[in-house]
């Protein structure tokens, strides 16, 4: 079992900057090389915005997000960040890190992410105030 946990969500003013964290932990942790994030918005499907890869470090980014928020990870701490810059009322929503088998571009345009990854956090809400 991977155990993941999303920290750091909350309220920000639109222009703000936020930075998330997800802390995993679990036997299995060593099979699975990269983290992605998602972000659910009541109504939509949840979407993937932004992955890494632990072991080289290489970043992917939904267009989205792609030069306002940066995915960054502390593998001595067993931990993937996501800072999000620039943020407006439609960055709202909760956001998950998950993990799987699957490639990180397969991540961000998969339809059906809940079948695509094998773990996930309990998911953080992010308010962004207009």
């Amino acid at each position: 079992q991977v155990r993941l946990v999303e920290s750091g969500g909350g309220v920000v003013r639109t222009g703000g900057s936020l930075r998330l964290s997800c802390a995993a932990s679990g036997g299995t942790l060593k099979d699975y090389d990269r983290i992605g994030w998602f972000r659910q918005v009541p109504g939509k499907e949840r979407e993937g915005i932004s992955c890494i890869i632990l072991g080289d470090g290489s970043t992917y980014y939904a267009d989205s997000v792609k030069g306002r928020f940066t995915i960054s990870r502390d593998n001595a701490k067993n931990t993937v960040y996501l800072k999000m810059n620039d943020m407006t009322p439609e960055d709202r929503a909760v956001y998950y890190c998950a993990t799987g088998q699957t490639d990180c571009p397969s991540m961000l345009h998969t339809t059906t992410p809940l079948a695509l990854m094998d773990y996930w956090g309990k998911g953080i809400l992010v308010i962004v105030s207009s």
